[in-house]
């Protein structure tokens, strides 16, 4: 090496006006954040419950869930569940996603799985400017959040929150009501400690938070109302808390009550997906509820989860929502 490539290599004496330090060939980032989600991250997020659908993440139930043949009851199931089965189900669901123009995002969990992974919808909520991640409740499903937040990181999907201390928080007691509003189910899965973290979060993009009080013996928000349209909602009669009926009311939606009750308690004919403005994903065997759901014009894709709900969940609790058009 010669003494000029030596002295070539040597860093500088003066480094004022250099662009490391601002001066010429410095680049100034100036795009925010919700301008960089499609570029430099990957395309996600929602501000509403019903316009069209885009991704999805899926995790297919595997050797994981052979504990519910031993106690069912343990890992939070309802009765056992054929693996087989259950997973020809899951596939199938997958299909109907991707035969409808829905990307398929699948959880790749590093290590083994916990019974209930396969329930993405309580793992995150999606926001316009990325994920809010769950802290599920139970013991039994602690730690599933960190598979989701590896598995977002791989798609370049951002992480907006994690909750921290005593928050409990399952995003499927979270839905949007508007571009500006959200509404929240307070109980068994979901804390105040949580709804406190998240508004504080939703209200530095002006989203106001509206929580509710869930009747005792419920699990989830979601269990109960689901918005179909952007002036349509579904809600489950006498179980519905009047509040969130009235806040439906005063922001100009319909109400629409089911119909059939035993088709809710044992077909999961309220666990739907809504995929756009009044068509949905819902399970098959429930005649009545279809019927109804039709007569407010809305188009239902049909799927088989016999099985899966033998997990206590549905098309709903096994979907998590990646990516809808923003509104």
């Amino acid at each position: 090496m010669t003494g000029t490539e030596t002295k070539s290599r040597e860093r500088p004496r003066e480094t004022f006006g250099l662009a490391a330090y601002g001066g010429a060939g410095w680049s100034q980032r100036e795009r925010s954040h919700a301008e960089e989600i499609g570029s430099l991250w990957t395309a996600c997020g929602i501000n509403s419950e019903w316009a069209p659908l885009k991704a999805v993440l899926l995790h297919r139930p595997g050797e994981e869930i052979s504990s519910s043949e031993d106690d069912h009851n343990a890992i939070q199931m309802l009765a056992p569940v054929d693996i087989a089965k259950a997973q020809a189900e899951h596939d199938a669901i997958a299909e109907a996603y991707r035969g409808l123009g829905v990307e398929v995002h699948y959880v790749e969990p590093a290590g083994a799985p916990s019974p209930n992974l396969m329930f993405c919808a309580d793992l995150a909520v999606m926001t316009p400017q990325g994920a809010i991640l769950a802290r599920p409740a139970s013991t039994v499903r602690a730690g599933e959040e960190r598979q989701v937040a590896r598995r977002l990181a791989a798609l370049g999907m951002p992480i907006v929150r994690t909750l921290t201390g005593t928050a409990t928080f399952e995003g499927a007691d979270l839905m949007w009501l508007n571009r500006d509003a959200v509404v929240i189910g307070r109980g068994l899965r979901t804390n105040q400690a949580a709804i406190d973290q998240i508004s504080g979060l939703l209200a530095e993009t002006g989203v106001k938070t509206h929580a509710f009080d869930m009747p005792f013996g419920t699990m989830h928000f979601m269990g109960m109302l689901r918005i179909v349209d952007k002036d349509l909602v579904i809600a489950w009669p006498r179980r519905t808390p009047h509040a969130a009926v009235t806040t439906m009311l005063d922001n100009g939606f319909r109400v629409a009550f089911a119909p059939d009750e035993e088709e809710l308690k044992q077909n999961h004919a309220f666990n739907i997906v809504t995929l756009g403005p009044r068509k949905i994903m819902m399970v098959a065997g429930n005649p009545k509820t279809q019927a109804f759901y039709e007569s407010l014009g809305i188009e239902t894709v049909v799927v088989g989860a016999h099985e899966l709900g033998k997990a206590a969940g549905a098309t709903g609790c096994l979907t998590g929502v990646l990516h809808r058009e923003l509104v």
